[in-house]
């Protein structure tokens, strides 16, 4: 068994047609800058793009095939000269009969699977080739579509309050795709503002594994969270026993921003234009109940979890709070790039460097930043209501 570093949730801002794709991701998100960023600055070994069933995704995917830059493996995904596996994906946006949307994200083994779907999936969106597309399709149909194909569906950054399944959808993800499956729903995805702790305030998902994925909407933010893996090898079905915790195989490290700097870790009132940390949980604008308001995942999950406590089971790994190399102060660019040339790249700053070394290279005030930061040390203004938090010096 090997460890690996994983990140499923990449996002594709342009292809290389001029395409464009992730209307809200940089222009520099394309499939070879991926792979590059991922294979030689950020260290990840397993990349998830959630954006290949674009048909001009596809095509770009295809270029790279036929000019044997990838590989397609026998168990599923993608390789990079054996130094990165791309696992192909497609997030979408799903609506309940009360007209309350979700973000969730289907992962395919093959590039035929994925190409299969694609076909299915333009019966029920305006534009294949745009990301993250209205479906109207409710949950549950959706994992119909995505089961049918071979592949497997996560919910996306389940508990923020705008396009998360706990945060706008519904309280229970067994009352939204029914007993049968849910039992099939391996894995949920975090996001920016949640962490295993808070998770674990809900009974339901005891027995889910979490994913920690960076949602990344540029290239600097790869790897802003991941996931540490044990595997066989580097493949899809490799990271599906991992999703299903069998045969060994299993995430046995999730690294991820500190929730306080996620965007909508507290409740904020739109009215005050104020974060409201006083209370737990925060339901409503303290000055005037009637303001409106956009509910934190703290708040959130206190409000529709039946426990007192958070409880992880025995075999949740450890949830490592981390900020960002580029949010650490000290820390700009031309410090960065200094970093990165000393150690290669950001997992190798993040994780093997020690504070000696740290220090030889960017002085002791900016080493002791980062060991701080990986110690959860840093002071922290938690964010709300789209803003995201800030680390106090």
């Amino acid at each position: 068994m090997e460890e690996y570093f994983m990140d499923l949730h990449l996002h594709i801002g342009r292809t290389n047609s001029g395409q464009g794709v992730k209307i809200t991701a940089s222009d520099r998100l394309t499939i070879e800058n991926i792979i590059s960023e991922g294979a030689s600055r950020k260290g990840i070994d397993i990349l998830g793009i959630v954006d290949a069933a674009s048909s001009e995704v596809i095509k770009d995917i295809e270029k790279l095939v036929d000019e044997g830059k990838l590989i397609p493996l026998e168990d599923g995904g993608l390789s990079y000269q054996e130094k990165v596996t791309i696992i192909l994906g497609s997030e979408l946006e799903v609506k309940s009969e009360a007209g309350r949307q979700a973000h969730l994200i289907g992962y395919f083994p093959y590039l035929e699977d994925i190409k299969a779907f694609s076909q299915e999936l333009s019966k029920h969106v305006t534009n294949i080739n745009l990301s993250t597309q209205m479906t109207y399709l409710s949950a549950k149909e959706l994992f119909g579509v995505v089961d049918s194909f071979g592949g497997i569906l996560i919910p996306a950054h389940c508990f923020t309050p705008h396009r998360g399944l706990y945060g706008n959808y519904g309280d229970s993800l067994v009352d939204i795709f029914g007993e049968e499956v849910f039992q099939k729903v391996y894995a949920i995805e975090l996001g920016l503002s949640a962490d295993s702790e808070l998770a674990d305030y809900l009974n339901e998902l005891g027995e889910k594994t979490f994913l920690s994925n960076s949602d990344a909407h540029s290239l600097a933010k790869i790897g802003r969270e991941y996931n540490k893996v044990l595997l066989e090898q580097p493949t899809f079905k490799e990271v599906l026993l991992a999703l299903k915790r069998e045969q060994g195989r299993r995430i046995i490290g999730n690294y991820g921003l500190e929730p306080r700097l996620g965007k909508y870790y507290r409740s904020y009132c739109l009215e005050c234009e104020k974060t409201l940390v006083d209370n737990y949980p925060a339901l409503s604008c303290f000055k005037d109940s009637e303001h409106k308001i956009v509910k934190g995942v703290l708040d959130r999950v206190l409000e529709i979890s039946s426990r007192k406590d958070s409880f992880s089971p025995d075999f949740r790994p450890e949830y490592h709070h981390q900020v960002p190399l580029v949010d650490i102060p000290g820390v700009g660019k031309k410090t960065l790039e200094k970093l990165l040339k000393a150690f290669g790249t950001e997992m190798e700053i993040l994780h093997k460097a020690d504070h000696k070394q740290l220090a030889e290279v960017v002085g002791q005030k900016v080493a002791t930043n980062i060991t701080r930061a990986r110690e959860g040390k840093l002071s922290i203004l938690p964010g709300g209501g789209g803003k995201y938090g800030k680390v106090i010096e």
